[in-house]
């Protein structure tokens, strides 16, 4: 059985109501998308809070899942990255909010096991993005990075947005190829 049919095998199993489905799937893409929401949040504490909403948006939506329009990691990644985008543009407003004499509590230190892993994770996804061609390095940089959307990746690439969607999908297949997730265990 491949990655991707026991990536279906657990949205079907979740539909159903199956936790350990649940956590299969966090087993296999947790620190991928810990590693992308980190890039784009900056923070640990926020990231963590990203993915644990992320996580109980799968539990409950994993009806909404088609896979005719991606992978089960797609779907996933796309979640994760529009919840840390909400994030980012909460952040934005708040900050404006705030006074500069506000301060921030710093955060726990963190494990230092889950944190080498994490930059180990780091280290290969980056890795793999130099092993991508320009745009569709590009287009991944300015989606899970930079936190636009497709049409404003269009828009500042000059290209049409079935190009940009198309790089994109072929990016992240060639991405999944890079980075094993039986290496990410």
């Amino acid at each position: 059985m491949t990655d991707h049919d026991r990536d279906r095998s657990c949205i079907a199993r979740l539909v159903a109501g199956e936790e350990a489905a649940l956590e299969e799937l966090y087993d296999r893409h947790g620190d991928l998308l810990y590693s992308l929401v980190l890039r784009m949040v900056r923070r640990p504490a926020d990231a963590e809070e990203i993915l644990q909403e992320t996580w109980v948006q799968v539990w409950r939506s994993a009806r909404t899942y088609d896979p005719r329009r991606g992978t089960v990691g797609a779907w996933l990644v796309t979640m994760a990255r529009s919840r840390a985008i909400d994030r980012i543009r909460s952040e934005g407003s708040r900050g404006r909010a705030e006074t500069a004499a506000s301060r921030e509590i710093p955060d726990p230190p963190p494990d230092a096991s889950r944190e080498a892993a994490h930059v180990e994770l780091s280290r290969r996804v980056n890795d793999a993005l130099t092993k991508l061609g320009d745009q569709h390095r590009q287009v991944l940089e300015l989606a899970y990075f930079g936190g636009l959307s497709q049409t404003e990746i269009a828009e500042r690439l000059k290209q049409p947005l079935g190009t940009v969607k198309s790089w994109t999908r072929q990016a992240l297949l060639r991405l999944g190829d890079l980075v094993p997730r039986e290496e990410m265990s």
